[in-house]
Order: structure tokens, then sequence, then C-alpha cells
């Protein structure tokens, strides 16, 4: 449906987007993802028209955006200030877009019941704007962009200005209201979204697909499930709060029957680690993969163990045994995170490790011996 091809864009001389390509499919939600200065929230701009490319190509539906005026594209807008007009109330929030499409009053009275119902606010119509919380307000302005059944809905840091309480509420609720509200609008393709955070967390709760960026860049695309299960690059693992990233060397490459059947053996501070790759399938699925061709016996490369890695050691264990020290324990309710010292002052790592509550450990100071699953040590790009 979306198509933005090789877009780039500098302000004062300074690139902010270089080389951005994605296509967005009809009814997808899209994430941008990334810290701030990243670029995604420029490219938010350029795809509603607010900002123009030095350079690139943007299409909908076949039809070439770039000279197409903003309030011709027929997008949709959240921001996250909300924008709603303080002196009307919600029912002349909502109809706002209606109005100017020149809607008929029964048609616009219909509308305006079937968004307030889809994002929770049935029989709000006559509130003041004075009166609805921070929460309320953001579902009044999400109902207002869904009316007019939008082309492509964009939405900025929307839930930014919330506390936190009502950010995970309304998080946990948006999805839903997106994916519902196709065939409550007219969009039986569902609604097409572009999305921007820079909330890990709230990437993972409402998208089909994210796009990771750095630096204007695409580090990485993906679904949520597979950037959790296999971050590309350091950069995206430490975004993703996954901080247990080292340097190793290949030392050696065990061949199994199949080519997909390698173990690495990696030699890193922490000693030697045995790696068995995994990766997710078009389909979803686990499955391990070979080898990439940049990496060879010898070679520098970056690794990632999951927090989930860990578990104590039994005493006849010797594969990825690391010795350590407990530096803290935090409870976390089902689990405990728990970070280890292992090494002196001049070599020492610190890993954060998430094991079950019901596990046992030493108090903070003491010695612990663990195994590292090795199919919780990921092979990263980029090392």
């Amino acid at each position: 449906m979306l198509e933005f091809t090789d877009i780039e864009k500098s302000f004062e001389g300074q690139p902010v987007l270089r080389g951005v390509s994605y296509t967005l499919a009809a009814g997808e939600i899209l994430v941008l993802l990334g810290p701030s200065g990243c670029g995604k929230t420029t490219l938010l701009r350029i795809i509603a028209g607010l900002e123009t490319a030095d350079a690139g190509q943007l299409i909908l539906d076949g039809e070439d955006l770039t000279k197409t005026a903003v309030h011709e594209r027929g997008f949709g807008f959240v921001f996250q200030d909300y924008a709603l007009f303080p002196h009307k109330n919600v029912y002349d929030n909502v109809v706002f877009g209606l109005r100017m499409q020149k809607w008929s009053l029964e048609k616009m009275r219909a509308r305006v019941d079937q968004v307030l119902a889809l994002v929770g606010l049935a029989g709000f119509d006559e509130r003041s704007i004075h009166d609805l919380s921070g929460g309320e307000q953001q579902r009044v302005a999400l109902a207002r962009a869904l009316a007019p059944a939008p082309r492509l809905l964009l939405l900025d840091e929307p839930l930014g200005a919330l506390d936190r309480a009502l950010r995970e509420r309304l998080m946990l609720d948006l999805r839903t209201i997106l994916k519902d509200a196709g065939s409550v609008v007219g969009r039986p393709e569902g609604i097409t979204a572009v999305y921007v955070t820079h909330d890990q967390a709230e990437a993972f709760a409402i998208a089909d697909q994210v796009v990771v960026m750095n630096e204007g860049q695409i580090e990485q695309v993906g679904s949520p499930t597979a950037l959790y299960r296999q971050p590309a690059t350091p950069f995206v693992a430490r975004f993703l709060g996954m901080g247990n990233v080292l340097e190793g060397m290949i030392k050696e490459i065990s061949r199994g029957d199949a080519e997909t059947q390698r173990e690495f053996v990696i030699e890193t501070a922490l000693g030697d680690l045995v790696v068995s790759p995994l990766s997710l399938s078009p389909g979803g699925g686990e499955k391990q993969v070979p080898l990439p061709l940049g990496w060879v016996g010898g070679g520098k490369v970056s690794l990632l163990i999951r927090p989930e890695a860990g578990r104590v050691a039994g005493a006849d264990e010797v594969e990825n045994v690391i010795h350590g020290v407990v530096v803290d324990v935090s409870f976390r309710g089902r689990y405990q995170i728990v970070t280890i010292r292992v090494g002196d002052a001049v070599g020492e790592v610190v890993l954060k490790l998430e094991m079950e509550t019901a596990v046992s450990l030493p108090n903070p100071g003491q010695p612990i011996t663990l195994s590292l699953d090795k199919a919780a040590i990921l092979l990263l790009e980029g090392g």
C-alpha cells in the first residue's frame, strides 16, 4: 500500500535520514522505534507531507505523493499533545473531519457513535474536554482521526504525555482498537498505520512490524517476536534492554551432519563459550542457520547472552560454566534479576540474568557458578 524508497533528509548539512526504504502492506501497523534523534519523527513527517525529502520516492496505492498537499492525502493524525479543540465538546471534536467532508447529519451521528464505542467512550458525546483524563482525551483524538476512515493513520508518540498507569492501560487497548477499526469505518483491509515511539514495550504491544532506526538508517526490521528472539546487531540488542553483549573471537567451528548443525566455540572474557545459533524462520518457528559468509574461523564477533540464558550449574557440568560473584538480586514477582560480576577489575564482565523466583540464589557478595544455555547465546552482526 505505502512504499518509501531511498528517503534522504538533511538539516543544515547534517544528514537525518540516509537511504531509508520500506514497503507497508494494507492493514499493517508499522512502528518506527528508536532513540531520540534517530530520524523516526522526521520520516513520519515526510510521509505526512509536513516535511519534504531531499531525495527518494513516496508511493501510496501507486500514487506518487511527492507533490500532494497534506490535506489532500486523506491521512489521519494523532499527536502526543492530543491537539483537541478545548472549546468544543467530545462530539464536536470527533465530528470535525466529517463536517469538513460535508457528511449528512445522520451519517455523522452514526459514525461518531461508532468510533466513540470503538475507543471505549460511548455516551461521552456531551462531555467537555476539560472534564476528561489524559487517557480519555487521547481516545477522543484517536476517535477523531479514525472517523473519516483515513487511508493511512499516523501516530507520533501518542502515549508520551500520559502517566505510567494511563500509558499502560491505553497501550494494551490501542492495538485492539486499530485492528477493530477497519470493519467499523469501512476499511475491510484494516486500518493501515505508522506509529512512532522510543518505547520498546509500546512498540511490541502494538506493532505488526517494527523498524528499528539508528542514526538515520534502518538497523533491523521484523515482527516483535523476531526482534526479541533474534536481535541482529549490538545496537538493537542493547536498545531492547538486553545489555549482555560481549566481543569474542571464533576459536573453533564444529561441523555436524549438515551445514545447519554447526556449533561455534567463541573465545570471550568469560572463557570459551559454545554457541548454537538460532534464528526465526519465515513462519515464526525456530531453526538453526548456517554461519554467514563474513564469519570465518578466527573472525571477530559480537555475542548476546540472553537474560534467560543462566541457571545454577550442577556439579558435573563443564560446558559454558562461569564463576562469578553475586552483586545484586532484584525481586520482580514471577522472576528475579541477578547481577553477577565475572573476572577481576582488569577483565571484569557484569551480567544481568533473569531466573525464576523459586530458584535459591546466594546473597550479594557470595560466589556463584552458572551454566549458560548455548541456544540462548546469539551471534550478532556488526561485531
